[in-house]
């Protein structure tokens, strides 16, 4: 008993040390707790304060009653939402570009990365990194300013270069038809180089004896790319899957707003551009309703990320935790 008793004292005054020995430890320490203090307390002001603000989507919101002030009205705007008859289009549009976007923004850094991975030329490596570098860091506003006069119907280049060819123009901005692909490949354009970096890291850590190895054996580069290569950056690759997963319901909204106009946009009206015009762009604004589509779309992004990352560590044993 008295032994049991000794250690019970023993713990009880390691426990009453603890709290004295962690201060001792973050004054020894507080230029490295200053600098995690400084990212977490703009993590909590600029992140999770704002999250309160997220309630006005189960409130009538007014400008009179304030946050706390409105009128709750519990789910009344997510019904309303799906009882427009326009709902299933702006999600189907919205689907529609998004599935496009990652069938095609997936592959082509990849591939990109590998064809600098295998290029002999030093210089010319570095050359095609700038080169495709470069349209990341345009303004949307340029991009599409740009690709509207590239393609305008009447002195656009390619229209006049398509005359002289063939006797005849398209219109590509006129047309429905051509918005999702005029979308999706400028948006390839514009970010396969940058998508390609992460890709570049990790190919620079496989093991050059892996491909000395394999060329011994008699494989040629396909096979060293498929077995060796993809393989090794598998990882970054489930990673960056899931992260475009968890974007789906989810499509640019300043790019697709510049893009609309009123022969397109039976096609190009996406939930981010309806949520825009029902909560700033109209005459009558309706916060809380805008306010209850984006809360909609984070919960269902939150789900592919969570769903898609189970998945994967499953399938195979890799994801973001």
């Amino acid at each position: 008993m008295k032994i049991k008793q000794t250690n019970v004292v023993s713990a009880n005054t390691a426990t009453k040390k603890k709290p004295h020995k962690i201060l001792a430890e973050m004054k020894r320490n507080w230029q490295l707790y200053v600098m995690i203090a400084i990212p977490f307390i703009y993590i909590l002001i600029f992140k999770y304060y704002p999250m309160l603000g997220a309630q006005i989507a189960f409130k009538k919101y007014t400008p009179k009653g304030g946050i706390w002030g409105s009128q709750w009205v519990g789910l009344d705007h997510f019904i309303r939402f799906f009882k427009n008859p326009q709902c299933w289009t702006y999600i189907k549009n919205t689907l529609a570009i998004s599935t496009y976007s990652l069938v095609l923004n997936i592959p082509f850094p990849i591939i990109l990365a590998l064809c600098l991975d295998y290029c002999r030329s030093k210089a010319f490596g570095k050359t095609v990194q700038m080169v495709v570098y470069l349209p990341h860091f345009l303004s949307t506003v340029i991009v599409i300013s740009t690709m509207n006069m590239i393609l305008d119907n009447r002195i656009g280049v390619v229209n006049n270069m398509m005359q002289i060819l063939t006797g005849s123009k398209v219109n590509f901005l006129g047309n429905a038809e051509y918005f999702r692909s005029l979308y999706v490949w400028s948006g390839v354009w514009q970010g396969t180089g940058w998508g390609s970096i992460l890709y570049i890291a990790a190919l620079s850590g496989v093991d050059p004896q892996i491909h000395e190895a394999a060329i011994i054996d008699g494989a040629n580069k396909f096979r060293r790319i498929w077995h060796i290569d993809l393989t090794s950056i598998r990882p970054t690759i489930v990673i960056m899957v899931i992260m475009k997963l968890g974007t789906i319901v989810t499509v640019g909204f300043d790019k697709t707003f510049l893009m609309q106009n009123s022969v397109n946009l039976r096609v190009s009206e996406v939930l981010s551009t309806y949520e825009y015009k029902t909560g700033l762009g109209g005459a009558r604004p309706d916060y809380s309703y805008a306010t209850a589509i984006g809360l909609m779309l984070s919960v269902v992004n939150f789900a592919m990320i969570v769903t898609s990352n189970k998945i994967s560590n499953k399938l195979s044993g890799s994801g973001l935790w």
